[in-house]
């Protein structure tokens, strides 16, 4: 197949469907009428020989071709716009929309009540923050970067390890007042455990114990599971059981005895928490200046 420039054209419009959702959204983003999204498509379509996109009267999704062809079109996109950017001197500006897929525990636990700052140093940038269980395709999806913990499973994405969080035992005075304080992790299987409920696996997270060489596993049980962090945090401040945390966001209620950290001595095991994002030769400056603030936000803590 000769090149056509067409083909160019219809794959932007393509993209601003996958980002805005809908032929009116995607419209809006590109400044042309509805009417000229669905034309714009139904070429590219007729062009490629294949139907891209499923549309309902309430929405508008990938088939799987669309889909595959979606994958491998966006990365060339995304350079050209790189060249683009580079071309009229603004390859390090920081500007436009940055839409981050971010874990729920990090964003209202460490990020909340310090995105002002970032906001002040970028401001012809929006960003707009997803949280959900899973992660789903990042490309397809239309997300430029995602903050998760865990190691990344997608095989094309560029990841960047930005921490290791220490994993905290914590309890409120108010529940050891009632039931007692466990002198060992092997204990906590007689005590209420709030649990957090780990997307991976549909299950809660096992509870791992490790100091020094030393590593123990206890099955723990509880009346609540979670999949929201603060709720659980919550729920641990108000004397309804044990929690395990990440250790970040919880420093000032350790500092002001609203929390115990029951082991001190069992803080061994560590969290990795990754950035990622669509493997790309250069990442947008938009991408680069948000890992670099989170960094940032992390070593001050």
């Amino acid at each position: 197949m000769a090149f056509d420039g067409r083909i160019l054209s219809g794959v932007s419009v393509l993209a601003a469907v996958v980002e805005g959702g809908s032929f009116v959204k995607a419209a809006e983003l590109i400044g042309i009428t509805d009417s000229g999204v669905s034309r714009s498509i139904s070429r590219l379509e007729a062009r490629l020989g294949v139907r891209l996109l499923d549309r309902t009267t309430r929405s508008v999704t990938l088939t799987d071709e669309g889909r595959r062809f979606f994958e491998e079109a966006k990365p060339h996109l995304d350079a050209i716009e790189d060249a683009a950017m580079a071309a009229a001197g603004a390859a390090s500006a920081v500007r436009g929309r940055l839409r981050v897929d971010i874990d729920p525990f990090f964003l209202p636990l460490v990020l909340a009540g310090r995105l002002g700052t970032f906001c002040e140093r970028y401001p012809d940038l929006t960003v707009e923050f997803v949280t959900r269980e899973h992660i789903g395709d990042l490309v397809a999806d239309g997300i430029d970067l995602a903050i998760r913990f865990g190691q990344p499973r997608g095989a094309t994405l560029v990841s960047r390890k930005l921490i290791e969080a220490p994993i905290l035992t914590v309890v409120a005075p108010a529940y050891l007042d009632r039931h007692g304080a466990p002198a060992h992790p092997s204990e906590l299987i007689r005590h209420r455990c709030l649990q957090f409920l780990d997307p991976a696996s549909g299950k809660p997270f096992d509870w791992e114990f490790v100091r020094g060489d030393e590593t123990i596993e206890v099955p723990t049980s509880g009346p609540l599971t979670f999949t929201d962090p603060k709720s659980m945090l919550e729920e641990c401040l108000a004397g309804t059981g044990i929690a395990q945390v990440i250790g970040w966001g919880v420093g000032g209620r350790l500092a002001t005895g609203d929390l115990i950290d029951l082991f001190p001595e069992w803080h061994g095991e560590r969290f990795p928490l990754y950035a990622y994002h669509p493997s790309r030769q250069h990442p947008p400056a938009k991408v680069r200046a948000f890992i670099d603030f989170c960094d940032e936000v992390l070593r001050s803590l």
